[in-house]
């Protein structure tokens, strides 16, 4: 099997709003490993490695869904690429 990684950054409302928690439980739920943090600016920030499906999917809910009471106004997805094999073991909210 081949996997998807990308790393991805979403601005707009997402800081306050429980957006990196709500961003946890959506990796979690479709298997999808990486990490996500706050950054000083206000936006959010992490990376993401998945089955190529379950990924079409987490972007889903960066681009378009977020937590509850977030606002996106725009999420770049940057240096998209294939993977033989998953560098993470889970999903992990950083500080």
């Amino acid at each position: 099997m081949s996997f998807l990684a990308f790393q991805y950054e979403v601005f707009g409302k997402v800081q306050g709003v429980f957006f990196r928690a709500k961003t946890a439980e959506e990796a979690q739920k479709l298997g999808v490993v990486g990490w996500v943090m706050n950054t000083p600016k206000g936006s959010v920030k992490g990376e993401a490695q998945g089955a190529k499906i379950k990924m079409a999917s987490f972007k889903d809910f960066l681009q378009y869904r977020g937590s509850p009471g977030s606002r996106i106004d725009k999420c770049d997805i940057t240096d998209e690429r294939e993977l033989d094999k998953l560098t993470f073991d889970s999903f992990e909210v950083r500080r």
